[in-house]
């Protein structure tokens, strides 16, 4: 990769490593286990150009934190297989970050019942009656998912295959799905 020539670039550069670090760290430690020092030793630089870039610990959890939105479109099953096969892959760095820390930092749940709210609004629109409870047990149910695989270490969810997926996860999504979907097409 090219070097950024600009002061500009160059600030830009620094702050992406410095962001991607605190990810890392924030998701391997949680908000209280990671220190500011140890997200500039991650990203190569003085502890003091983590505070000029984003102000704060606290400020910079919130940044890391940030799930890119997304919308359901028509095909809602589509996008929760979609979602199913990103949980049960490697997590994205703000993920981890985001649900190591739900539960002991409020910025993280705050954001992670705001995401999870939307989500559920999203999946319920215009999707009939209990469309809204069956939306929430969805959200819910792919969330729990996530921490068994990827935080608890289930055994069942460790080395689940393409197959167990299509056999077991997908119809379990549809039926959570209820009437909303007449025919979901296997992938």
């Amino acid at each position: 990769m090219d070097e950024p020539k600009t002061r500009a670039a160059k600030r830009a550069a620094t702050a992406q490593q410095i962001l991607e670090a605190a990810q890392f760290e924030f998701g391997e430690h949680g908000l209280e286990g990671t220190t500011v020092r140890s997200i500039a030793r991650r990203a190569g630089v003085d502890p003091s150009l983590v505070i000029q870039h984003y102000g704060s610990k606290n400020d910079l959890f919130a940044i890391a934190i940030r799930l890119p939105g997304d919308s359901t479109g028509d095909d809602v099953a589509g996008h929760l297989f979609d979602v199913v096969d990103v949980r049960l892959g490697e997590l994205p760095p703000e993920t981890r970050a985001l649900v190591r820390s739900m539960l002991t930092a409020p910025e993280a749940r705050a954001s992670m019942r705001d995401f999870l709210n939307e989500r559920t609004a999203n999946l319920a629109r215009g999707g009939g009656e209990d469309a809204e409870l069956r939306a929430a047990l969805t959200v819910s149910s792919i969330l729990g998912l996530t921490i068994a695989r990827h935080f608890l270490g289930l055994d069942a969810l460790a080395e689940i295959s393409e197959q167990q997926v299509e056999k077991t996860v997908r119809p379990w999504i549809t039926a959570a799905l209820g009437d909303d979907v007449d025919q979901v097409p296997s992938r």
